[in-house]
């Protein structure tokens, strides 16, 4: 029984972050960061890291200012790093949060581009670029590598050829 309710826990966190995302999706920005920071204060910066990676990936979409939706993402990816290492291999939250290293990476390029740091922000873009490479093509990866192909040819990088219309990864309101 207990087995079954540790499993039923991390499913409804996420469920939760979902739902949030959802609210800002539909436009509501402010209520979506003030019901991720509060799940924020709940999961704790000791929580489960696949919850606070995904709470902080989010978390980063409702920030105002560029320097910290750049903490909430390097907050993000280091919580994924957390989920990956190979002390936690066999865990559910690895493959999961090995999906999301193209997004975390990209989210990242598109960061310390506006914050004019252009170097930075290429080394993130060629980390997302191969961290895609490696998953499976579908949906979610056809759109970050059109992502990446758009913020490469902003960053005038070596990108692929017809990478598509200039724009940030995240689209703001």
């Amino acid at each position: 029984m207990a087995e079954g309710q540790e499993r039923a826990a991390p499913d409804a966190v996420l469920t939760r972050i979902g739902q949030v995302v959802m609210l800002h999706h539909a436009g509501d920005r402010e209520e979506a960061r003030h019901r991720l920071l509060g799940l924020w204060t709940e999961v704790g910066e000791d929580g489960p890291p696949l919850h606070r990676c995904t709470l902080a990936h989010y978390l980063a979409d409702t920030q105002d200012d560029p320097a910290d939706e750049l903490a909430w993402d390097l907050r993000a990816l280091s919580a994924a790093e957390e989920c990956t290492d190979e002390r936690l291999a066999g865990r559910e939250s690895a493959p999961a949060a090995r999906a999301l290293y193209p997004s975390l990476h990209l989210n990242l390029a598109a960061d310390y581009d506006r914050l004019g740091q252009r170097e930075a922000a290429r080394l993130h873009l060629h980390r997302a670029r191969g961290a895609a490479g490696v998953l499976p093509d579908g949906p979610y990866v056809q759109g970050v590598r059109a992502a990446i192909g758009r913020l490469a040819a902003r960053l005038d990088d070596d990108g692929p050829p017809g990478a598509g219309p200039r724009g940030p990864w995240r689209q703001r309101p």
